[in-house]
């Protein structure tokens, strides 16, 4: 650094602190008076015009150093004097165009005298080493010091260094010019006590835009602080805090106490009168006090009178599913075993998917002293296991009750089945929150491995293996290639359909090289579900232009519809996942004459593979794919439908169902290829909801089973799923530079009526499947301010309804194979509501907006062909 530079910018410090011996340092016998001002505003970005809460505040800060050692180090002591406070809701502001007098806040004798407390900063150079005070001080107020202690903290110098202050331990950079110093802090960076928690899924997380900057100004320092949080489904919802701190020296320094004798800062503290204790500089966390919360003691005070809805489509339900999570929370394990114990039979998977999500100690507790595997009846059970299964965010004390309560135990294979694929998931995503070393973790590993290697009936091989799918390990994965090579039909698909929920950075060249052996039939034949799904796993995967070819040049040799199939999902891998390699893998097949030929894309067969958008918005992109496998003689091997999620950078597949019929080839008279073996006539279905595979259904196995279902059949559908899911649970501490706290909170309930069914007529000679969803979405979005005299709220609440079918109707009977596939959305309602609250002393005021609309019912062209084979079948049926 010049010297003159140098010299600007002590002349500059010297000013607001004045310098010794080329350090920065306050005077001996001298008090230095500040005013200090602070503005925090919240505010809805969605209206039209701001609105929310502001908190303004001034006070003047005396400050005078008390002891300085050789080295530099100086006790300084602050005190606040005659602190004023005022409160405007913005919508006041915006209602009167005069602008109006901010209403003053009067602080309570208790607080005046709390906040007169002084405080003692250990002080070298303009850096703050060390903060004391009275720690049984009222938290806020406490905050509200650490804030002005705050804007003490710099250096004269640039460059970029760790500083603590009530942001916690953050990373600050450091500017310097002529006539300021600029310090901007990384609050992404800061690392402070842990507090809160949130959904492990981002796309049902909170999204958070933090910035910070102060400058230090000739006898001032101005600090700027903004956070944008909103629902990362819908920035629509999106809050503003903004705050700003300004220090301004009034006057040159008075003449002020004498300095204290002693030997260090330990025996200085201990001689002051207030005894002060070292406290941190990080503002400490405060958690307000509800005090119109719902209780379950006061309901279950009035249970007789209450009606609790189980309706999991209707958005009322999933509202009265998040009021009772915050009921469990505060509850204490009496009162909820009481309620498990006094509610009515149909109302009690309700209550336990709520104690399940609730997930505290008491609810856990409950929950394992009420479920009776032994005598709760089956669908109650399964409730359980899926709760846990679908929980957002598990805790390793969740996995311990799912473990105790399969194990040992004589299970209904439904039940037995359900909790393997539930363990599953939660090692999974326990591992996703980096707690894999936990004991219950590696109990749960354990479980599935030993529980596969001692299976010997193929059904449970299959179950063990999609716990691992749940589970995605990556020191699995040799266990799933060895099965998925050296299975039977039905294993080698459950494990290569394991493989596929893998992400792309652990399929290796390792898992490249079976799935190309499993898709070339290097070492035996597989069935043909089970090389696409090998082909599928080298399409998706950062695919070389070799393996595309070679995928290409084996559909010569394979009948039309495995062709037919095989070829669209290349074109579909490579418009969908590799943009980047489609140009060059084109070049490379067009330039290879063994396939650009009109022979090789003659095979025209009526199986299909597509995938395309649903719905768009500045958030979300939903998608729909469809794959449909036939075999020679026009019947319908196996479907796949898939709604899938996009937002920032994230993919989820909320859901996934599969059809499946296989052993109809002697049925249709077809012969099976060489070397393929006979499967046994069975139908069935498996589904995946939001990442979680959950277990298979079977419609039918054997023919006698067959001719039962068809003779005996009632015509309702299969349900899937049916609940209530806790999809977003984020709980986020924001403090602010200027010691005021806000807290972030999100809930966001799902209600799922998933139901499906397949339909074979043989008479008739026509299959029909259906997958009906209908469901509700309740989302609740708030930010609190917290101060020591006003405490704010802001929250968005949204709420839809919705339901959507997919219909397949099939005609073997005549040639070629008539399909019609039919999407269709109903018509879908859905409200906001905006509101405002604040309380300052025992004055408080609710404000609130709203609005509501609907998306009109639909029906998805999905391509030319299909609807006009739609229009011949349904205009049949109508005659």
């Amino acid at each position: 650094m010049h010297a003159s530079f140098r010299a600007g910018t002590w002349s500059l410090l010297s000013t607001i602190f004045c310098w010794d011996l080329q350090l920065l340092s306050f005077q001996p016998r001298s008090l230095y008076q500040y005013r200090y001002t602070l503005d925090v505003q919240l505010h809805h970005t969605s209206t039209p015009s701001p609105w929310g809460a502001r908190l303004q505040a001034e006070t003047l800060i005396h400050l005078h150093r008390l002891w300085r050692d050789r080295g530099g180090e100086e006790l300084l002591q602050l005190q606040i004097h005659d602190l004023k406070v005022q409160h405007q809701p913005e919508e006041q502001r915006s209602q009167n165009s005069a602008g109006g007098s901010p209403a003053e806040i009067s602080l309570s004798p208790e607080a005046q005298a709390e906040l007169q407390q002084p405080v003692f900063i250990s002080w070298n150079s303009g850096k703050v080493k060390a903060f004391y005070g009275n720690e049984a001080e009222n938290i806020l107020i406490s905050n509200l010091k650490r804030g002005i202690i705050s804007l003490f903290q710099l250096q004269p110098h640039a460059g970029t260094t760790v500083e603590e202050d009530a942001s916690g331990s953050c990373q600050v950079t450091y500017t310097v010019s002529n006539h300021s110093i600029t310090k901007t802090k990384d609050l992404l960076s800061c690392s402070k006590p842990k507090s809160g928690f949130t959904s492990l899924n981002k796309i049902f997380g909170v999204e958070w835009r933090p910035s910070s900057r102060s400058q230090y100004l000739l006898q001032s320092v101005l600090a700027e602080e903004s956070h944008e949080v909103a629902p990362a489904l819908r920035s629509r919802s999106r809050i503003k805090i903004s705050s700003r701190q300004q220090l301004q020296l009034v006057s040159p320094a008075m003449p002020g106490p004498a300095e204290v004798s002693g030997q260090s800062l330990k025996d200085v503290l201990a001689g002051t009168e207030a005894r002060p204790q070292p406290l941190g500089m990080a503002s400490l966390p405060f958690r307000r006090v509800c005090t119109h919360c719902p209780s379950l003691r006061a309901f279950l005070k009035a249970f007789d009178r209450q009606r609790v809805q189980t309706d999991a489509s209707k958005v009322a339900t999933t509202w009265q599913f998040q009021r009772f999570i915050q009921m469990l929370r505060s509850a204490k394990k009496r009162d909820i075993l009481q309620l498990l114990r006094r509610a009515p039979q149909e109302t009690r998977p309700f209550l336990v998917e709520a104690a399940v999500a609730t997930q505290s100690v008491a609810s856990l507790a409950a929950l394992s002293d009420f479920l009776d595997f032994s005598q709760e009846p089956k669908s109650l059970l399964e409730t359980f296991l899926y709760a846990a299964a679908f929980s957002p965010r598990p805790s390793g004390e969740l996995l311990h009750l799912v473990l105790d309560k399969l194990d040992g135990k004589q299970l209904a294979p439904e039940i037995w089945e359900t909790g393997v694929v539930s363990v599953g998931s939660l090692v999974g995503k326990l591992c996703q929150q980096k707690l894999c070393g936990l004991q219950v973790v590696e109990r749960g590993v354990e479980t599935i491995l030993r529980g596969l290697r001692g299976a010997e009936e193929e059904p449970k091989v299959v179950i063990y293996l999609l716990a691992l799918g749940n589970a995605r390990l990556p020191e699995t994965i040799p266990t799933l290639l060895h099965h998925a090579e050296d299975g039977p039909t039905a294993v080698t698909a459950a494990a290569t359909s394991a493989l596929q929920r893998f992400p792309a950075a652990l399929i290796s060249s390792k898992v490249k090289r079976v799935m190309r052996r499993i898709f070339h039939q290097k070492r035996r034949s597989y069935d043909k579900t089970c090389r696409l799904a090998a082909a599928e796993i080298l399409l998706d995967n950062n695919p070389s232009p070799m393996d595309v070819i070679n995928i290409l040049l084996a559909t010569s040799e394979m009948e039309t519809e495995m062709a037919t199939f095989l070829l669209l999902k290349v074109q579909n891998s490579l418009r969908d996942h590799h943009h980047h390699l489609a140009k060059k893998i084109m070049k490379d097949i067009m330039g290879d004459p063994r396939i650009n030929n009109y022979n090789f894309f003659s095979k025209v067969g009526i199986s299909s593979s597509f995938s395309g958008p649903l719905t768009a918005t500045q958030d979300l992109t939903s998608t729909f794919g469809l794959d449909l496998l036939f075999l020679e003689g026009g019947f319908l091997r196996k479907s796949v439908s898939d709604f899938s999620l996009l937002s920032h950078g994230q993919r989820l597949r909320a859901a996934q169902v599969t059809f499946e019929a296989q052993g109809m080839e002697s049925m249709m008279g077809e012969n099976l290829s060489e070397g393929e073996e006979e499967p046994e006539l069975m139908a069935g279905m498996s589904a995946t909801f939001f990442d979680v595979q959950l277990r298979p259904t079977i419609f039918f196995q054997g023919y006698a089973d067959l001719m039962a279902k068809v003779l005996l059949s009632s015509g309702g559908p299969t349900s899937v799923v049916r609940g209530n899911l806790l999809l977003m649970d984020h709980h986020q501490v924001v403090p602010l530079q200027s010691g005021l706290q806000v807290t972030v909170k999100l809930q966001g309930g799902l209600g799922l009526d998933i139901s499906a069914d397949m339909d074979v007529s043989i008479w008739e000679q026509e299959l029909k499947t259906s997958v009906s969803a209908r469901g509700s979405l309740a989302m609740d979005f708030q930010a609190e301010l917290d101060s020591p005299f006003l405490q704010a709220t802001l929250r968005s609440q949204t709420e839809a309804e919705t339901s959507i079918h997919f219909d397949t109707k099939l005609r073997f009977s005549s040639s070629p194979v008539l399909m019609c596939l039919q999407l269709r959305e109903e018509q879908a309602p859905y409200r906001e509501f905006l509101t405002v609250s604040h309380s300052a002393g025992s004055q408080g005021s609710t404000a609130r907006k709203g609005r509501r609309g609907s998306v009109p019912g639909r029906e998805f062209a999905l391509h030319q062909t299909n609807s006009k084979v739609c229009n011949l079948l349904l205009s049949a049926e109508k005659e």
